[in-house]
């Protein structure tokens, strides 16, 4: 399973949707695992996301998916990191 971080903020509605987006997708891909980070409480990614949230990022292979996305990208996103 393939660990993918969702990165965003409290009270951010672009991250709410970009949630939705992506729970939506989990549905019929469950090869990954997300964890929702938010970067207002961790530094180490405020630097790099601030102006890129809500954004996917896999730490394995440093892929990142930022906003805006939709749907399909998030499923290609979750199907590029699915070994073959």
């Amino acid at each position: 399973m393939q660990r993918v971080l969702l990165l965003g903020t409290s009270g951010c509605h672009l991250c709410e949707l970009a949630e939705q987006i992506v729970n939506d997708c989990l549905s019929t891909n469950k090869a990954c695992l997300i964890e929702l980070i938010d970067i207002a409480e961790q530094e180490q990614w405020q630097a790099q996301f601030a102006l890129l949230i809500p954004a996917l990022y896999h730490p394995e292979s440093q892929k990142q998916l930022g906003w805006p996305f939709d749907a399909e990208q998030v499923n290609v996103f979750f199907n590029e990191l699915s070994p073959s």
